[in-house]
């Protein structure tokens, strides 16, 4: 039977040490169908990576010629941060000379998006059309996500065979040996191949080092897969054989447990991207308090007045993780909801209303549906009160005890001014709400006093009702004004907000997965045979 061995140094290995201080995540890069701006030839397409705010260009890829179908060998790594919204920019053009002006190339189109939208679409796999050329159809460009690890070391290693399978009829084999990294979603990205060792069914391969993070991400457990080959002139390898493995056990160096004849599951770690990558979506819901501490709409001292020239308080903190949020959300339709107000034309109080006006279907088209349908509400309801917070966190809790299976988690941002009247009802609906896949960013608009928000918030003592303790921490407060930037930048403002009213979701996200021991579901890995590699790069 054919076999593989190998030997690795000791190493340190220690997968419950060390801490990660930001995600990183590569950005892979393809264009389809660009314009072809080359008389006698495709365009040589070369791309340009800038940040919006200051249009510095970042990295310049290589240049890949005769093509408009580029895929993009470099890779880009990014820090990602789920509680900011960071926004990208791609410029593509078809160089022509060894000038780096710009202006002397041909433009082939640009496309504006954020990291969290290539994060949150499906597989992480955004696609997006190329603009920017009047009246032409400038292709497509294709960004892909993968969080990395944040492993920096190097390992060195040494395989030897034996008893290889014989695939040529007037000698032995030439067998050499090729490496995949396994991916989030199921599938394999090639990190290594080895030399040929010419005629021989017992080779030794000479050592070789290459960077852990390449190898297996960072995760010691994560499965790499390794296909063994017969060299032919000609470039049609002949298939061997394949076995799995992970760098743990390459760690254990020259012994009996190096041998390979079988393969081995994926482990993976539980992460925020790894379960947005395997299509968990995230459900935003909005709830806006219409009670009469807010003040008259109609006069400026009112939380709710609507400045033409300026959003006030409410239309900010809703903007600002909204347009966060949203990137996470498949089709952009968010209930919003209003609580506090007299409705018409009985002029009841209502603590739970859509802000739409429609009971059947309270939906708004993207946050600029939502900040509409707010601005209509203000025109037809009757502030009024008490402040209850109860009804809309047992609203969404309804949706989020229906669906526990991973595929979908709800997020409940409620907007306010003043102290909360059904503080015992609020945090028995909060307890119960924490065994569910929800949480809850309560944000204070004003100059109220918050300290019964601050309790709700568990970071120092764990929410409790009639005795129970919550089974996790879903909730987060913040008062607006600590965010408010005293030169008056409302940007700043509300990048800062939405910054420290997400950052604890993601964590929220994993401890539900976890106390549930619900794991990613990613694509069925396919180990079917790779083409062959290249005669030359082996």
């Amino acid at each position: 039977m054919d076999k593989v061995e190998a030997t690795a140094p000791p190493c340190d290995f220690d997968p419950t040490s060390g801490s990660i201080p930001a995600t990183k995540v590569e950005i892979t890069v393809s264009c389809r169908n660009l314009l072809d701006k080359d008389t006698f030839s495709k365009s040589d397409p070369c791309k340009f990576k800038f940040k919006l705010d200051n249009y510095s260009i970042l990295i310049l890829t290589h240049i890949l010629n005769n093509t408009l179908n580029p895929d993009f060998v470099r890779k880009y790594i990014l820090d990602y941060f789920f509680e900011e919204k960071q926004n990208l920019r791609f410029d593509v053009y078809d160089i022509d000379s060894k000038s780096p002006d710009l202006a002397k190339h041909d433009f082939l189109g640009q496309v504006f998006c954020t990291l969290g939208e290539i994060v949150g679409s499906p597989a992480s796999r955004l696609e997006k059309p190329l603009v920017g050329i009047p009246g032409k159809t400038c292709g497509t460009i294709i960004l892909s996500v993968e969080e990395l690890g944040n492993c920096r070391d190097y390992a060195t290693m040494q395989f030897c065979a034996n008893k290889l399978d014989k695939k040529d009829f007037f000698g032995k084999s030439d067998p050499f040996m090729v490496f995949y990294r396994s991916n989030e979603n199921g599938t394999f990205t090639i990190c290594h191949k080895t030399e040929v060792v010419k005629n021989t069914l017992n080779p030794v391969w000479e050592p070789f080092s290459i960077p852990v993070r390449a190898l297996c991400n960072g995760d010691y457990e994560r499965t790499i897969k390794v296909e063994v080959y017969d060299w032919d002139r000609d470039g049609s390898h002949d298939f061997i054989g394949e076995f799995t493995t992970t760098y743990k056990e390459l760690c254990r160096g020259q012994n009996q447990l190096n041998v390979y004849e079988v393969t081995f599951p994926v482990c993976l770690l539980l992460t925020f991207p790894l379960f947005i990558c395997s299509r968990t979506q995230i459900h935003f819901t909005v709830a806006i308090d219409f009670t009469a501490s807010n003040g008259n709409p109609s006069q400026s001292t009112s939380l709710h007045y609507m400045n033409p020239y300026q959003m006030n308080a409410y239309a900010m903190a809703l903007k600002a993780v909204g347009e966060i949020i949203q990137d996470y959300d498949s089709d952009k339709m968010f209930p919003a909801l209003g609580f506090g107000a007299k409705l018409p034309p009985d002029w009841r109080v209502s603590h739970e209303f859509p802000l739409n006006g429609n009971v059947e279907n309270p939906y708004c088209n993207g946050i600029e549906g939502i900040l509409e349908a707010y601005h209509q509400s203000l025109k037809t309801v009757q502030l009024y009160g008490p402040t209850n917070f109860a009804p809309v966190v047992n609203h969404v809790a309804r949706y989020a005890e229906a669906v526990q299976d991973g595929s979908q988690y709800f997020v409940l941002l409620i907007i306010t001014d003043g102290v909360i009247s059904d503080m015992a009802q609020t945090k028995e609906a909060i307890v119960n709400a924490a065994k569910l896949p929800m949480s809850i960013i309560i944000v204070g608009v004003g100059q109220a006093e918050f300290d019964a928000m601050v309790e709700l918030d568990g970071d120092d003592v764990r929410i409790s009702s009639r005795g129970k303790l919550a089974e996790r921490d879903i909730v987060q407060f913040v008062p607006f004004r600590d965010y408010m930037d005293r030169t008056g930048n409302h940007i700043l403002s509300m990048a800062r907000l939405a910054k420290d009213v997400l950052a604890e979701i993601p964590e929220q996200l994993i401890s539900y997965m976890k106390s549930r021991a619900i794991k990613p579901n990613p694509v069925p890995p396919a180990y079917s045979t790779c083409a062959p590699p290249e005669t030359e790069s082996v």
